[in-house]
């Protein structure tokens, strides 16, 4: 059955088995797991997911032709083939316990899905996808690199990022203007993150978004007064990109003041 890709679902099929399949192999699976395929699209991955035993697999897709393509080529499948948006979707009703998220994330909304991967980061202990080349090596990329950002520290404060490998135009149907990246993320043995989380994020998101500024400048407007008391701390005399999640820890908990952070996020 042939499935139009459709360009405001960010849709790009792989059409290359040897790829699909490499992408598949990349998950590290210790016994019988459980997996969320997200947008399979034609089922390109999905294949080999289902020839694993291993695996107990569900999928999330949202374009009702490519769930009916899905119903004819896995009726295997047929319990979990349904109109599903993972941005939307309670994931704790589809699975107990951990499960490992595995896709072709659409382009337009790849950032979404990472965040909503964090609120689920201690029931996913494991991820592998492809995604735009840029945005995988901003993920991956450690402090120092011009591409390193707000999603690269959050992410790395839970899981341990890895680029696996690149993915040329030409084996996408259509082709995309920029090449894919493959990467994959193990979550780290850490538990808590030693500072206020909601604040930690408040201030990761503040400096990058003013990732030319100094740190001690960027954060005037959410320390008011308070920064006074910081002043001759390294930290602030740097820019974000600079900052190891360490660090960020670091600056977490030299700010210390009276307010909702629930309001700062």
């Amino acid at each position: 059955m042939y499935v139009r890709a459709k360009k405001a679902l960010g849709q790009h099929f792989l059409k290359d088995e040897k790829v699909a399949k490499r992408i598949v192999d990349s998950l590290i699976l210790n016994g019988r797991s459980q997996v969320l395929e997200i947008g399979p699209g034609t089922g390109v991955l999905t294949k080999y997911l289902l020839e694993n035993p291993a695996i107990r697999l569900e999928v999330a897709e949202i374009d009702p032709e490519s769930i009916a393509c899905l119903q004819e080529r896995f009726p295997q499948l047929l319990y979990s083939l349904q109109q599903r948006d993972f941005l939307k979707i309670p994931l704790e009703k589809i699975f107990q316990g951990e499960f490992a998220v595995i896709g072709n994330f659409p382009y337009n909304i790849s950032s979404q899905i990472f965040f909503k991967i964090l609120d689920y980061k201690d029931t996913v202990p494991q991820v592998v996808c492809m995604l735009q080349r840029e945005v995988a090596q901003r993920l991956t990329s450690g402090p120092g690199n011009k591409s390193y950002g707000i999603l690269s520290v959050l992410l790395q404060a839970w899981y341990d990022t890895e680029y696996l490998f690149t993915v040329d135009e030409n084996l996408f149907l259509p082709p995309p203007k920029v090449k894919s990246g493959v990467i994959r993320l193990i979550r780290n043995s850490r538990k808590e993150l030693g500072c206020d989380y909601a604040l930690f994020k408040s201030i990761v998101k503040t400096t990058f978004n003013q990732r030319r500024k100094q740190i001690g400048n960027s954060l005037k407007p959410l320390c008011g007064e308070r920064l006074r008391e910081l002043e001759g701390n390294r930290l602030l005399g740097l820019r974000p990109e600079q900052l190891s999640v360490e660090d960020f820890v670091t600056l977490t908990n030299y700010i210390k003041f009276e307010t909702d952070t629930d309001q700062l996020l």
